[in-house]
């Protein structure tokens, strides 16, 4: 994922938030709406969100210390985590108070107008941003289905905005509808209900990107095509009879940190192996420009050395 890209997306979602939270409120002061109340809140947590993602891709750009000497990279991760955080607590248990509170004391919805002006302006820009976060993400999603991209997307920002806008559109069509609904049977439950749905569908959402930067922030691997990658680079060497183990971990969403032990033979000299190494280096740089780190310890190839009778 480019850093223009998902600069694009989050700022696209900012704005749409921003202007979309301010015109829910509007709409709640004229129509008591639950549904409204909690699709105003979930456009601030939205909104507070992009923040976070602006923030914490401002601080992995900090340089390397001698206490943090690997970098900041991993700070993209915890603000996205955060964010998984905001969207469960401020917007997914407000929603279900909030429409817990209408079941169980209802009220008429005035001014509906309002609400379905609002909603449908809602649903425009929130498909706006919606559909810049899947253009930007087009870009790096090769034939991969959507679920395998949101799994494997090592850079928490397009993922993050895809599925907040995605749950916005599908919370503002509930809102719509349970809205219209409560003003069709003159019924405030329905109202109620919205809230509930839009609160059920927040916290799915808030699961699933916890799930997945939790999984960043304790340190996950390259992809299986950028590890066998690296296992080609480093097996085209002269001096590399094969690779013994490899490791990588992601210390950034850009930067990958790639340990590996290479089986030598007995009869190459200090030098021959020295300049194998440095030829590895620059081949897996070359082929993997986010292999920050690359560290390689050459060992005899024992198992192949061991005689054919040996037990």
């Amino acid at each position: 994922m480019s850093a223009e890209g998902g600069s694009k997306a989050i700022a696209a979602a900012l704005g749409a938030n921003l202007g979309i939270a301010l015109a829910k409120f509007v709409a709640f002061a004229f129509t008591g709406s639950a549904s409204m109340m909690a699709e105003g809140v979930h456009s601030i947590a939205d909104s507070g969100n992009q923040g976070l993602l602006i923030l914490g891709r401002s601080r992995s750009r900090r340089a390397e210390t001698s206490r943090h000497p690997f970098g900041y990279g991993r700070e993209r991760f915890f603000y996205a985590f955060i964010v998984a955080v905001v969207l469960f607590t401020v917007g997914a248990l407000f929603s279900l108070y909030e429409g817990w509170h209408k079941i169980s004391d209802p009220h008429d919805i005035d001014d509906p107008i309002w609400a379905f002006g609002v909603l449908g302006l809602g649903i425009l820009l929130e498909g706006y941003s919606f559909r810049t976060a899947i253009k930007e993400s087009n870009l790096t999603r090769g034939k991969q289905s959507w679920v395998t991209y949101i799994r494997r997307a090592r850079a928490p920002e397009l993922p993050v905005v895809i599925l907040e806008d995605f749950a916005a559109l599908i919370g503002l069509v509930v809102a719509l509808v349970c809205v219209g609904l409560a003003v069709i049977t003159g019924d405030g439950v329905w109202d109620g209900v919205g809230s509930v749905v839009i609160g059920l569908l927040l916290a799915f959402v808030a699961i699933v990107l916890a799930v997945e930067t939790k999984s960043m922030l304790i340190g996950e691997s390259a992809v299986g095509e950028i590890e066998k990658k690296i296992v080609a680079e480093l097996e085209s060497v002269e001096e590399i009879d094969r690779v013994i183990h490899l490791r990588t971990l992601h210390i950034g969403p850009e930067e990958l940190l790639v340990a590996v032990k290479i089986a030598v033979t007995s009869d190459d000299t200090a030098a021959e192996v020295a300049r194998g190494i440095d030829a590895a280096e620059s081949r897996i740089r070359e082929a993997v420009p986010e292999a920050r780190h690359i560290y390689i310890e050459p060992d005899l190839d024992r198992a192949r050395s061991r005689p054919e009778n040996a037990g």
